[in-house]
Order: C-alpha cells, then structure tokens, then sequence
C-alpha cells in the first residue's frame, strides 16, 4: 500500500510534469511544422500550374541572316509583322552587303550542326547546294501547286531539288542594260541592241566628252561575276553546265568570243580598268555620278538612282546580244528556306506567309524597287505607276537564264570566277583560261576528257 502511494505521488512530481508538458509540445510544434510544409508544397504546386502559362506566353524569337543593306529595307515589314503576331520575334542579324560572304556564313553555321538561323534567306543558287547537304527542311507538302502557280516558273524550279520545294521565292532578279537617256539624246543615238551598238555608242559618246566611261559591270572575282558572264554568254549563243546532258560550254568558240568582248572594253577604255574589282554597288555608284553611259546590274538599282544626280535621266533593258541570238537576262531572286535543325519551324512558316502576301509584298517593292516574284505584281497598277517597265520585264523575266542547277554549283562557279578573272586581267589569254575552267568543271563533275 505505501508503494503504490508512493508511485502515484512519484507522477504528481514537477519533474512529470515539465516533461508531459514538452511531449506536448513537440507533437504541436512537429504538426505545425508538417501543415506549414504542406502549404509550402501547395503553393509551389499551383504557383507552377499559373506561372507556365505566362512563361509559355514568351515570344518565340526566329532568327535569319540578311545582307546590311536589305534588312534596313526590312524594317517596316518586320514591324508589321510584329503588329500581328506578338507571339513571335523575327530577328534580323545584319550580314555584309556580299553574296559570297552571305553563303559562306550559312554554310559554315550549318556545317557546325546546330545553326542560330531559323531561317534561311537564299539566293537561288544556293538551294541545290544546301538541300543536298540535308540542311532544309522539306517544304513541298506546305504549299498547293495551285499557289505556286502564281510565281515565275523560273524561281519556283529554282527552289527545287529532286523535285522537291526547298525554298519559297519572295523577289525575283534579272540581270539588266541601264542607259542614260539624256546623253543618247544629246548624241541623236538609240539604246543599243548588239554588243557592236553598245562598243560604238560608247566610244561616240567618249568623243564627245559627255561620259567618261561607255560601259561599267561587275568583273571582280566573287558570284556577280558568273551571274554576268551567264547573260554575255547567252548573248553570244554559249552555255555553261547543261544539267540534263552534263556537257560544258566554257571552252566552245561562243564562251572564247564572249571573254574577248568583256576584255575589249577593258582594252579600249569603254570600261575603267579598275572594272575587274567591282561588284554590284561600286557599278550602281558610278552610274549614279552621272560619268557613265551603261550599267549591267540588278532592277533594285532603279529605285535608288532616283535619289542621285542622274534622276530622271534614265531607263533600263535587256541585255544585247549577238543579230539572230536570244538576249540574256540572268535570273536570280531570294526567297526563304527552314532550317532543317530549327526548333521553331512551325514559326519560320509563318514569317514565310506573311512576307509572300501579295499586299505586304506590294508594299516592300514599291518602297524598294525590288523585282516581285508573283506574276499579278507585274502588271499591279500601283506597282506599275511607279515602275513603269515591270510588265516588259515579266516576259524577260520567264525566260531569263538559270546558273547551272547543280549541287556542285558553288565549286563550278569558283571555277569560273577563277579563271574568267585570270583572262580579264590579262594573266590568262581567253583560250587558255576558257579551256583550264572547261577542264576543271568536267572533273568536278566527274565526266571523262
């Protein structure tokens, strides 16, 4: 009996008390710590669940590599384009004013297997090269044949290999004769039609001190170079590449006859020596100072002449050409290809779409002189109040000449670039230089001397 009196009185102590007391209290404090956990998780959850949304609500950036010169030219569109479609960003990075350069920047973001370009902005002659290597993405079942049917034949084959569409046109491009209006007037000449009129009004015209230069066009070593050497050369009744027979043309009489012509110029000072080291822009400036009488270049020159000394005072046709051959009008023209490693490409396409409306294309060119791709702009009335020469250019335009359609066009075009150069500045006679370029493209492409 006193045991148990003791024990009862044992639990009735302080010290049972303090540690009843902290049992407690630590089972209260682990119940609150375990309801604040859970509210935590909860809040990460739902915190989760609203703010994806918001992140996903990003614009997706599309990026594409364009000349300095023409993305300027961009700005409007792009910020239209912005306008309706807040969900995704096109970003212009800025490339030099040189289509050589443009393309050895794709190829090599390319060639290291993840590309920053989304889109591909390419000049025709790029897309064999760069569907063969597996870098675009297969555009053929995004677009009805009906629709491609509204563009020029030439740049809608121009953006096939293997008869599959790699690349959308956006602008089209023919190689043209510039001439200014005032100074064969004051001489009482025409334009000419031959490359005999085009040597004589020049030297005329010399005579007569009101041009300093007959004749100016691109003759430095880079892609403008093949792009007017193709059009001399179909004036003269020459070829470069068949690409149904693979037979070469650059060392038969008519390509030798077609050197001899550029280096003429050069020779009797139609054409200032230092022709040989210019591109399309140097040409454009000099027209522009007023001391030339032609110019072979691009139809964008058209516009931006307008704002130079010689406004008003000139007019552009086709190219001449040797009595009974077919005038060459070289064809080139950019349009938009997807990166086959873009992780945007459902975004890439919609940039295609809205650049190839007509009414945003309207816009671009009347702003810009740009040639359009589309056969209705040709003939668009608003289009054609202000250029007035479109609807002649269409028809040169549909039977303008192709650059060899090949996947090895970048090496023939080296070639030829190589050694057209060497005969124009005099290291190589024509018949040499013809004949090594004829050599070296046979065995690029792997045909039998």
């Amino acid at each position: 009996m006193r045991n148990r009196q003791r024990i009862q009185s044992k639990f009735k102590t302080p010290a049972f008390n303090i540690r009843n007391k902290k049992s407690i209290f630590l089972k209260l404090k682990f119940s609150l710590f375990y309801q604040w956990g859970l509210t935590l998780l909860l809040v990460i959850i739902i915190s989760s669940l609203t703010l994806k949304p918001a992140f996903s609500q990003q614009p997706v950036t599309v990026k594409v590599l364009v000349q300095a010169l023409e993305s300027t030219q961009w700005e409007p569109m792009i910020k239209s384009f912005h306008q309706t479609h807040p969900k995704i960003r096109l970003e212009v990075v800025k490339a030099p004013n040189n289509t050589n350069l443009v393309e050895d920047l794709y190829t090599s973001a390319y060639l290291l297997g993840d590309s920053p370009y989304d889109l591909a902005y390419m000049d025709v002659v790029w897309v064999q090269k760069f569907a063969a290597a597996g870098w675009l993405e297969n555009l053929t079942e995004k677009v009805e044949s009906e629709e491609l049917n509204a563009y020029i034949q030439g740049d809608v084959e121009g953006g096939k290999y293997q008869d599959k569409l790699y690349r959308m046109p956006f602008r089209t491009d023919v190689g043209m004769l510039y001439y200014r209006k005032d100074l064969l007037q004051k001489a009482g000449l025409k334009p000419p039609k031959t490359f005999e009129d085009l040597i004589n009004i020049s030297k005329t015209i010399q005579d007569q001190n009101l041009a300093k230069w007959g004749y100016v066009w691109q003759g430095k070593q880079y892609e403008g170079l093949a792009a007017m050497f193709t059009e001399i050369l179909q004036g003269y009744g020459g070829f470069w590449v068949n690409p149904q027979t693979q037979a070469i043309g650059l060392d038969a009489p008519e390509s030798i006859e077609a050197v001899k012509f550029l280096r003429q110029t050069i020779k009797e000072a139609i054409s200032p020596p230092g022709v040989t080291t210019y591109g399309e822009e140097e040409t454009r400036r000099l027209f522009e100072s007023g001391n030339t009488l032609f110019l072979r270049n691009w139809p964008y020159v058209y516009a931006l002449a307008s704002n130079s000394s010689i406004a008003g005072n000139y007019a552009l046709q086709p190219m001449v050409h040797l009595p009974g051959k077919q005038s060459g009008a070289c064809l080139g023209g950019w349009g938009f290809g997807i990166s086959k490693s873009s992780k945007h490409q459902q975004e890439a396409w919609q940039v295609i779409e809205y650049f190839n409306q007509p009414a945003i294309q309207r816009q671009y060119f009347l702003e810009t002189g740009y040639v359009p791709s589309r056969k209705s702009l040709f003939t668009d009335d608003i289009l054609v109040n202000q250029y007035n020469y479109l609807p002649a250019l269409l028809q040169g335009a549909e039977n303008a000449v192709l650059r060899p359609p090949i996947p090895q066009y970048a090496q023939a075009s080296d070639i030829l670039q190589r050694y057209l150069s060497a005969a124009l500045t005099g290291s190589k006679t024509p018949e040499q230089a013809m004949k090594a370029a004829a050599d070296e493209t046979r065995t690029l492409l792997n045909i039998n001397l």
